[in-house]
């Protein structure tokens, strides 16, 4: 008999498993570190400043969604579980208050508040699954897979000369885990067909991070036009930078969110289409938005002139990794990569090529139409079945 049956999520009803409020209140730190992660962007929009940016944002994206992951089986509303989710969410403050300081002054606690998330949490599991064998030996692979980690992420807390390369090796570590099964000699590989997994909370789960992203380049841009002069060119490119952030609201949630919900309640081994569409691809979506608030800062400070590289790289580098990202999600889905995404990377493609004589007003007109031609293409497809689906998918990808 398991020892706490009770911390588990019920299956009555596959597929429509509720998000809880409790995971929509630990959401909020995440909030705070979107918006860490993009000022932090902005205020050192260098290879290396990109880089270490880069890297943050992945570290955040992995304590997010694993623990996604973990909440996708416990049950969120039982105590045990909700106090866990409180305690991450002190953590996850500590952690995204040292983003901007977290290669300088404050590494030592973003390393410690990060590690303390990640073990704690999976810790915390293997007491609340106990007596069931197949997911305690999951756990137990993936706690070696983090132990691991963990020492290069506090060894490049206390070496400043090696905390880039450690963290990067750390996050490597465990980047490339899920797709090796957290194979451990003597413990085994575990199989994405042995994940029970509730797809549908699970893509719900990712799209609300993506409403997190949308919503903090939002808040930034409108809190940035409101302590500018409202001149003609602040206003376009407040109204640009609207649209942009609208073009890609619709082209993830008005098909692809949908979708890709159909598409893992209904497929054979949901734990593999999570493992790669959520928890790897959505990785792209959200940097993309990320880039994308920079690049919107940048137009709104500087619409006319000539647009810098820094400009250009922002805006349509930003909108051209959501527009991939999304992409690659589709085609997980649906097996084929979208058409139109196809025309509006061409189309970025072409404003980069002319980005110096262009000024970032015009730059980000382009970007923000050429994600508006994605966004309608699709919008003409929706009533196309999904591939083998049956009657009651309506959404196209």
């Amino acid at each position: 008999m398991p020892r706490n049956p009770s911390l588990l999520r019920e299956r009555a009803h596959p597929g429509h498993e509720k998000v809880t409020t409790v995971e929509l209140f630990f959401d909020l730190v995440f909030v705070f570190a979107v918006t860490q992660l993009s000022h932090s962007l902005l205020d050192d929009f260098t290879p290396l400043g990109a880089l270490q940016v880069l890297l943050l944002t992945l570290g955040v994206w992995w304590i997010w969604i694993f623990t996604s992951w973990v909440t996708n089986w416990l049950d969120p509303e039982r105590i045990p579980t909700r106090l866990l989710l409180l305690v991450l969410m002190l953590a996850g403050l500590i952690l995204s208050a040292s983003i901007p300081e977290a290669f300088g002054a404050r590494a030592v606690s973003f390393a410690c508040a990060y590690v303390f998330m990640q073990v704690g949490r999976t810790a915390y599991f293997l007491w609340a699954v106990a007596g069931h064998p197949a997911m305690v030996a999951n756990f137990r692979r993936i706690l070696a897979w983090l132990l691991l980690s963990a020492v290069f992420w506090l060894a490049g807390a206390f070496v400043e000369s090696w905390r880039l390369p450690l963290w990067m090796l750390a996050l490597a570590i465990e980047f490339v885990s899920p797709s090796l099964g957290f194979f451990v000699p003597g413990l085994g590989r575990s199989r994405t067909s042995d994940w029970d997994v509730a797809g549908g909370h699970l893509s719900e789960r990712c799209g609300l991070f993506v409403i997190i992203a949308l919503g903090e380049s939002i808040l930034v841009t409108g809190a940035t036009f409101a302590k500018l002069e409202w001149t003609a060119p602040t206003i376009a490119a407040f109204a640009v930078a609207f649209v942009g952030s609208v073009a890609m609201w619709w082209i993830y949630f008005d098909a692809a969110a949908d979708r890709g919900a159909e598409r893992i309640v209904e497929s054979d081994d949901p734990g593999r289409l999570a493992r790669v569409t959520y928890t790897y691809l959505h990785l792209a979506i959200v940097a993309g938005i990320i880039v994308s608030a920079v690049g919107d800062e940048f137009v709104l400070a500087h619409p006319l002139g000539h647009s810098s590289p820094a400009t250009a790289v922002a805006v349509l580098g930003g909108s051209a990794l959501y527009l991939l990202g999304n992409g690659l999600f589709k085609h997980s889905i649906v097996k084929v990569f979208p058409h139109s995404h196809v025309a509006a990377l061409v189309l970025i493609a072409v404003a980069a090529a002319c980005s110096h004589w262009l000024p970032p007003l015009a730059v980000a007109g382009i970007s923000a139409g050429a994600m508006l031609v994605a966004a309608f293409w699709d919008a003409r497809r929706l009533r196309q079945p999904l591939p083998g689906a049956g009657p009651a998918s309506s959404h196209s990808a």
